[in-house]
């Protein structure tokens, strides 16, 4: 009896430890458990540093609307695997040190998945310093040809906007040949302005363009007045303004009021759409110049119309500006390499994206191996001042220039081996 009684207390014993065992395995296993099922269901998030203040809002604004349709459309879409996307505005206030700042804090502390974003060749290289280094996926949606150069690149670096050298050329291509070769630079002395006139003659020399001036201004600068009486006595063919956004309308509106196009053409590398809705139809008759994109391209392209009616639909019955656009596009290309990847990992989403071959807007595009530069047509305006059909209607697309490799600077002069 008591034999027995030993087994049977043997036997509870060895069932309360294996029932303790499978408690500590449940208790063990419970917080992995919630870690799959939370990171199957929180949100997808994309931080969006901007400059919402300072001379570039306008356009800034226009960027921040356009990709909170592209994430309106992937959420109504049903998100990624249940996961729902969520676009984190951050104000960067044309400032690098801002921008660098305010992206550090998407990233650790609002534990961003993806940046997209800047407005300003400079903000652009701090935000992409800081992705950089934590290896986060940031896909930049305003010009710069440094970003593209071994310096400052990486795997995780993507370039959605057009950059100088595809622009300027394309510009100077349509222009030089057709309005003479005698050319004065007006340039903001920062990056993009720099950048824009270095486009600009390399461009020139195959055509035989000579520079007699470059003339640089501060960025933001609202007098013009010291600049153009210079510019007049060099008698120049060609007029360049390679400013962007205020700089571009104050100066634009100067220059005319000065009586410049008696003698001169003027053009620029980036002409705006919203700054020739600020600037008036009188300021910038007959200015022509380069941009990513025109609303009035749905005429021909069905990505355009379709990507126009969703923007008048949610914010009544507006057309996109160029810059506007890349926000679209800037998200989208990011959406749907997660969808190819099947995963967040930036690394993944990564390959996923130099893989892509898209349409999201204006034509076929893709990153290019090296560099992820994003190779698109260039599209050449000239601003209207009579016969628009109605306030929208402010360019005549007069040459788009195709997608070519062919335009960009070489991997090898970047820094790329291939």
């Amino acid at each position: 009896m008591r034999k027995t009684e030993s087994i049977q207390k043997t036997l509870a014993s060895r069932r309360q430890l294996l029932q303790l065992g499978a408690a500590g395995a449940a208790v063990g296993t419970a917080p992995f458990l919630f870690n799959i099922a939370h990171a199957q269901t929180t949100n997808i998030k994309i931080g969006f540093p901007v400059p919402l203040t300072g001379a570039f809002s306008a356009e800034a604004q226009d960027q921040v609307r356009a990709a909170e349709i592209a994430v309106r459309d992937f959420n109504d879409a049903g998100g990624f695997m249940g996961r729902k996307v969520e676009l984190l505005v951050r104000d960067d206030k044309l400032n690098p040190g801002e921008a660098a700042t305010r992206t550090l804090e998407l990233i650790e502390k609002d534990r961003v998945d993806f940046i997209v974003g800047s407005l300003s060749a400079a903000t652009q290289l701090s935000i992409n310093a800081v992705t950089r280094e934590r290896k986060i996926i940031f896909n930049s949606i305003s010009q710069s040809d440094a970003i593209n150069e071994v310096k400052d690149w990486s795997p995780y670096t993507f370039h959605e906007a057009l950059n100088p050298h595809m622009t300027a050329g394309a510009v100077a291509r349509y222009a030089f040949p057709k309005y003479g070769k005698r050319v004065v630079y007006l340039t903001a002395d920062y990056a993009y302005g720099q950048e824009m006139v270095r486009g600009f003659e390399r461009a020139g020399k195959a055509l035989g363009a000579t520079t007699l001036a470059d003339i640089r201004h501060p960025i933001g600068a609202a007098d013009y007045s010291s600049f153009l009486p210079r510019i007049q006595a060099l008698n120049p063919d060609v007029l360049v303004m390679c400013n962007f956004g205020r700089d571009l309308v104050n100066s634009v509106k100067q220059a005319t009021d000065f009586g410049i196009k008696e003698k001169t053409r003027i053009i620029a590398p980036v002409l705006l759409y919203t700054s020739r809705q600020a600037g008036g139809a009188d300021a910038f008759e007959g200015v022509v110049g380069g941009t990513s994109y025109y609303w009035g391209m749905e005429d021909t392209v069905p990505a355009a119309k379709a990507f126009n009616d969703k923007f008048r639909k949610a914010y009544g019955g507006a057309v996109p500006s160029d810059y506007g656009a890349l926000g679209y596009a800037g998200i989208r290309s990011v959406l749907q390499a997660v969808v190819d990847a099947k995963s967040t990992d930036s690394l993944k989403v990564s390959e996923a994206m130099g893989r892509l071959k898209y349409n999201w807007y204006k034509g076929d595009q893709f990153y290019r191996k090296c560099d992820h530069q994003s190779v698109q047509s260039v599209i050449i305006v000239e601003s209207k001042s009579k016969g628009m059909k109605d306030k929208n209607d402010v360019f005549s697309i007069v040459s788009v220039e195709k997608p070519d490799e062919a335009n960009l600077r070489s991997c090898a002069e970047l820094g790329h081996k291939a």
